[in-house]
């Protein structure tokens, strides 16, 4: 008899501890999701903001790439083109371009029709400006400075234009309606001479954005 009660009672001490632990595990789960909830609403905030920072910066550092062809059609250069601090910086990066100084503009229509690329029109030139640095009512804003190219027909070359913008709602875009074209010269611009610095023939066309 004494033995029963001693089973019975030990039955009953081993069903309350048991309950009490499954209590215990219950708010350990309850507290572990409620924390891992919390942590995936932490990082889900988090990730949109990271989202949001990595969609800036690809923004922030685009990049335009322009193939200039000459009058054969053949790529002679490339130009990337991203944002500045004072502009749009140019890269220019080119093979087999005659030896010398040549002017390097911005026109103002993206098409390049060979072999003289006039369908391109005159320089980019928004503010009706008259061309060149060294003129007191200029420059065009198409207007950049000369690019050297070596005796064996490289160029690598880094150049800024202040005046305009990869921005398509600006007055200033390279983006406007018919759009814009990069543009070697056979000659160097003299920065002065209207329309065009007296540069002379067209001899490489790229259409910006193309």
């Amino acid at each position: 008899m004494k033995r029963w009660i001693l089973f019975l009672f030990i039955a009953v001490i081993a069903a309350v501890l048991s309950a009490c632990g499954g209590n215990e595990e219950e708010q350990q789960d309850e507290t572990s999701q409620d924390n891992q909830s919390q942590e995936e609403q932490d990082n889900g905030g988090n990730s949109g903001d990271s989202d949001e920072e990595q969609t800036d910066n690809a923004t922030e550092e685009e990049e335009v790439l322009v193939s200039l062809n000459d009058a054969d059609g053949q790529v002679v250069a490339t130009a990337t083109l991203v944002k500045g601090k004072a502009g749009v910086d140019i890269t220019l990066e080119g093979t087999d371009l005659p030896a010398g100084t040549h002017g390097f503009h911005i026109h103002e229509t993206g098409t390049c029709e060979p072999p003289d690329f006039k369908s391109a029109g005159g320089h980019f030139n928004p503010t009706d400006a008259n061309h060149g640095f060294d003129d007191p009512e200029g420059p065009h804003a198409g207007d950049l400075p000369n690019i050297e190219v070596a005796e064996d027909g490289t160029v690598n070359e880094e150049v800024t234009a202040e005046m305009v913008s990869l921005e398509k709602d600006q007055d200033n875009s390279l983006y406007k309606e018919g759009g814009t074209a990069l543009m070697i010269h056979s000659k160097a611009d003299d920065n002065k001479s209207q329309p065009s610095g007296d540069a002379g023939d067209r001899i490489a066309c790229g259409v910006i954005g193309e």
